[in-house]
């Protein structure tokens, strides 16, 4: 009885710690030196840059490592660098006024 309780004990504590949250580093890209306007309120004339990298997650199911808005040909593009599960490196470019990947 006593190694089933602590088995339960350990499993509960276990699920409890693997929850994203509070206990999680946060994304390399939301450390010091990553994205410049990570708090940043959706635009009225586009999307922001947190929109950008929550869009890019879902569709390509990746996690995104290094996001950044920078100006190309006099418009505001945000330039997102994913990774997948299996490694793979890219590149992903958003308009940030129409949300449209470039």
């Amino acid at each position: 009885m006593k190694k089933a309780v602590v088995l339960a004990a350990a499993l509960l504590l276990g699920n409890v710690l693997a929850v994203p949250g509070a206990w999680a580093d946060p994304p390399p890209w939301a450390r010091k030196g990553g994205r410049g306007n990570a708090t940043q309120a959706p635009r009225a004339d586009g999307i922001s840059l947190d929109e950008a990298v929550n869009r890019a997650e879902r569709k390509y199911r990746a996690r995104v490592i290094r996001a950044e808005t920078h100006e190309a040909n006099g418009r505001q593009v945000h330039q997102l660098r994913l990774l997948s599960d299996d490694g793979r490196v890219w590149t992903v470019r958003i308009d940030a006024a129409s949300g449209a990947e470039l």
